[in-house]
C-alpha cells in the first residue's frame, strides 16, 4: 500500500467526524495565512519606522496605529485560532480512536478460527493497539499543528516570490534541499523498518506466549530461558532499529545546517540589495522572519514525515486485519427463525483444512430432536472438526448441514449460535467473575437459575465454598480453579444457555469417576427432549446413546447403537477391546 494511499485511507477512517475534520483543515489555512501575514505587516512597521515620520509624537502613532493594530489583530487571532483548533483537534482524535477500536475488536472477533489459529493472539493485541494509537496521534497532530505547517509552507513559496523574488530564491532552495533529503532517507530506511515492526511482533508474540504459560516455564524451570529468548529478540531489535535511527539523526543534522546557511545567505544577500537599491530593511526583516517560520515548519513537516515513515509498517498490519473478509458472513436474506426443534442432517459434508486431505469426506447422518448421538474414533479421525461445521466454525467445502430443513448458511450466524451449547474439549474461560462466565450464553440470567444449572453440573458445591459466591473472580483461563471445577463450569454455562441442540466434546474428561458418574445422570436428565452430540474417548460413557457414529480418517466407517456394532465386531469393535485391555492391564 503506496503512502498516499495509506494515509489518505487514516483520513477516511474520520467517518462521521468528517465535517468537523473539514473544518479544521479550513481553520489551519486560515492560520497559516494570518502567519504569513504577520511578518510581512511587521516588515512594513519596520519600513515606516526607518522612513520619515510626523516630528509630534501624537501625529506618529496616528501614521503607525493602523499598521500596529493589523499586526496585533493578527497576532491574537493565531493565538485564539491555533487554541481552538488544539481543542477539537483532541476531541475529534480521541473520539474516533475509540470508535476505529471498537469496530477493529467487533471486526477481528468475528474473524473465522482458521484466522486465528495461524494469527497469534500477542501479535493481534499489539497491532491492535499500536494501530489505533497511530491513528490518534495522525489525527491529532496533522490538525493541531502539521496541516498548517504544510498550508504554510504552500502560500508561502508563491507569495514570497512576489513580494521580492530574490529573497525568495534561497527559501526555494531550502524548500527543495529539504524535500530531496526527505525522499532519500525513507527511500533507504523504507525495507530496514518493515523488519523492525517485524521483531516488535514476534516481541509481542513471545512475551504473550511465556505469560500465558507461565506455570509451565516455572515448573521446567525455563524463566532464564525465555527471559534469554526475549533479550535475544530485543538485541534483534535494536540491531534493525539502529540503522534506520542514524539514517533520520543524519537527515537531522544536514537540516539544521542547511537552516543555518538559509539565514545567513538571507542576511548577506539581502544587505546587498539593500545596498543596490532592491530591497529595503522592511523586507529583510520580513524574509528572515519568513524564514525562521519556514524552517521550523519544514522541521515539522521532516519530523511528520518521519514518524509517517516508522508507523507506516503499523497502519500496514492494521489494515491488513481491518481488511481480512471474513469467510463466514450472513447472507444477505439470512434468517432468524427464533428457537429451532432440533433435526439435523448432514448431507455429503466434506472439509480440508489444506487443500489436499480431507478432514472429514462425504458425512451424511440425520439426528432427530431428542436423539443422543456419539462420535467415537481414533485422534485426528474427523470428530471435533464435524461437531464445528454444525456450529459453523467453518464451513462445508461440499454437500451441505441443515437443521428443522433449513440449510445452516441460510441462518443468521448469531440466530444459529443461540441455539447450539458447546462445552469444547478445551476449557474456555474469561478472566472475570464465575457470574459472568456463567452469564456468557445467557447474560439476562437471575442467581436463581445460575445456581440451577451449577447444581445440574455439579458445580456448586465449589462455588458455594468460595465467599464471594458466584461474584468470585476464576483468574486467567480459569486458573484459580481446578481442571474439573473448570470443566463443570463450563457445562453449567452451557446448561444455563438451555439450547435446543448441545455439544459436548469429550465435556467430563478432567472429572474423577465419582463426580463424572453423578454428572453423567445430571446430563441423561439434561439431555432430553434436545439433540445433543457427545464426543467421547470412553467408550463406556456412551452405552445409551441413541447412536454412535465411528470415525476413521474423516469418514464414518460404521453407525449403530453400542449393542449392534458389538455385535458386527468391526471397528468400534476393536476400539472397545483396546480400551478395556488397557484400563484392565492398568
Amino acid at each position: 500500500m503506496s503512502f498516499l494511499r495509506l494515509y489518505l485511507r487514516v483520513l477516511v477512517l474520520l467517518g462521521s467526524e468528517a465535517r468537523l475534520a473539514i473544518t479544521l483543515a479550513a481553520a489551519n489555512i486560515a492560520l497559516a495565512v494570518s502567519q504569513f501575514i504577520e511578518p510581512v505587516l511587521f516588515g512594513h512597521i519596520i519600513d515606516r519606522l526607518s522612513g520619515t515620520l510626523p516630528a509630534s509624537a501624537g501625529a506618529a502613532a496616528q501614521v503607525l496605529a493602523p499598521l500596529l493594530g493589523v499586526w496585533v489583530g493578527f497576532g491574537l487571532f493565531i493565538i485564539v485560532a491555533a487554541a481552538l483548533v488544539a481543542w477539537f483537534a483532541d476531541r475529534l482524535s480521541h473520539r474516533r480512536r475509540n470508535m476505529v477500536i471498537t469496530d477493529y475488536f467487533e471486526h477481528v472477533l468475528q474473524l473465522p478460527l482458521a484466522f486465528h489459529a495461524a494469527a497469534h493472539s500477542g501479535r493481534q493485541v499489539k497491532v491492535m493497539l499500536a494501530g489505533t494509537d497511530t491513528l490518534w496521534w495522525l489525527w491529532l497532530q496533522f490538525f493541531r499543528e502539521y496541516f498548517a505547517a504544510f498550508a504554510f509552507i504552500l502560500v508561502l513559496l508563491p507569495t514570497s516570490l512576489v513580494l521580492n523574488w530574490r529573497l525568495a530564491s534561497p527559501l526555494l532552495v531550502l524548500c527543495m534541499a529539504f524535500s530531496a533529503l526527505t525522499v532519500l532517507v525513507m527511500h533507504k530506511a523504507f525495507g530496514m523498518q518493515q523488519a523492525v515492526e517485524r521483531h516488535y511482533s514476534e516481541l509481542a508474540e513471545t512475551a504473550a506466549d511465556a505469560l500465558g504459560n507461565v506455570a509451565l516455564v516455572q515448573s521446567y524451570a525455563r524463566v532464564e530461558r525465555e527471559v534469554s529468548g526475549l533479550k535475544s529478540i530485543v538485541d534483534s531489535l535494536l540491531r534493525a532499529q539502529l540503522p534506520v535511527l542514524s539514517w533520520w539523526a543524519a537527515a537531522t543534522v544536514m537540516t539544521r545546517a542547511g537552516t543555518t546557511l538559509t539565514l545567513l545567505v538571507i542576511l548577506v544577500f539581502g544587505t546587498y540589495l539593500k545596498l543596490i537599491g532592491l530591497a529595503s530593511v522592511g523586507q529583510i526583516v520580513s524574509f528572515m522572519s519568513m524564514a525562521a517560520l519556514l524552517i521550523s515548519r519544514l522541521e515539522q513537516a521532516v519530523s511528520f514525515a518521519n514518524r509517517l515513515f516508522l508507523d507506516a509498517p503499523k497502519l500496514n498490519d492494521f489494515f491488513g486485519v481491518l481488511d481480512t473478509v471474513p469467510a463466514l458472513r450472513d447472507r444477505p436474506d439470512a434468517i432468524d427463525p427464533g428457537r429451532v426443534r432440533g433435526r439435523v442432517e448432514f448431507k455429503n459434508a466434506s472439509l480440508s483444512y489444506d487443500g489436499k486431505r480431507a478432514a472429514v469426506k462425504d458425512l451424511s447422518f440425520t439426528a432427530q430432536p431428542g436423539d443422543t448421538v456419539a462420535l467415537v474414533g481414533p485422534t485426528g479421525a474427523g470428530k471435533s472438526t464435524a461437531l464445528a461445521l454444525l456450529h459453523r466454525a467453518f464451513d462445508p467445502q461440499s454437500g451441505s448441514i441443515t437443521i428443522d430443513g433449513i440449510d445452516i448458511r441460510d441462518f443468521k450466524l448469531t440466530a444459529l449460535r443461540h441455539n447450539i451449547g458447546v462445552v469444547f474439549q478445551e476449557t474456555l474461560l474469561f478472566n472475570r467473575s464465575i457470574a459472568e462466565n456463567l452469564r456468557v450464553g445467557k447474560p439476562d440470567a437471575s442467581e436463581e437459575e445460575m445456581r440451577a444449572a451449577a447444581m445440574r453440573a455439579q458445580a456448586l458445591d465449589f462455588v458455594e465454598r468460595n465467599q464471594d459466591g458466584f461474584e468470585a473472580p476464576i483468574g486467567e483461563r480459569g486458573r484459580l480453579l481446578s481442571g474439573g471445577e473448570r470443566q463443570r463450569l463450563a457445562i453449567a454455562r452451557a446448561l444455563l444457555k438451555d439450547p435446543p441442540i448441545l455439544i459436548l466434546d469429550e465435556a467430563t474428561s478432567a472429572l474423577d469417576p465419582i463426580t463424572e458418574a453423578r454428572l453423567d445422570l445430571a446430563l441423561d436428565e439434561v439431555m432430553k427432549g434436545r439433540t445433543t452430540f457427545v464426543i467421547a474417548h470412553r467408550l463406556a460413557t456412551i452405552r445409551s446413546a441413541t447412536r454412535i457414529l465411528v470415525f476413521q480418517h474423516g469418514r464414518i466407517v460404521e453407525t449403530g447403537t453400542f449393542d449392534e456394532l458389538q455385535r458386527r465386531g468391526g471397528f468400534f469393535t476393536e476400539l472397545v477391546r483396546a480400551q478395556f485391555a488397557r484400563v484392565a492391564a492398568e
